[in-house]
């Protein structure tokens, strides 16, 4: 019998958006994560002394993703385009 976790997977968006709720969507996401390991890592500061350096390389990535991603939805902003969204959470426990 396998006890391996089985993954949960749930459905966060999908749908077509104009632009504008695609970029509202998107960037409210990524800010609050931004937020969050921000907060984090002040956080580990403030207790332990301890910088969190994987926290903060993940801030460098959700920026230039946030970057990545204004700069998609203006060039489809500027055709005219809608943007088709689709994101999966996958979830699996993991024993401590």
């Amino acid at each position: 019998m396998n006890n391996e976790p089985t993954p949960t997977n749930f459905l966060l968006i999908d749908g077509v958006f104009s632009t504008d709720d695609a970029r509202n969507v998107l960037m409210t996401l990524i800010n609050n994560k931004i937020q969050f390991h921000e907060q984090d890592s002040w956080s580990r500061k403030e207790r332990f002394g301890d910088s969190h350096a994987a926290g903060s390389r993940r801030v460098d990535q959700l920026l230039q993703t946030r970057t990545d991603l204004a700069t998609l939805i203006d060039h489809a902003q500027s055709r005219g385009e809608r943007l088709s969204i689709s994101c999966t959470i996958e979830v699996t426990r993991v024993p401590e």
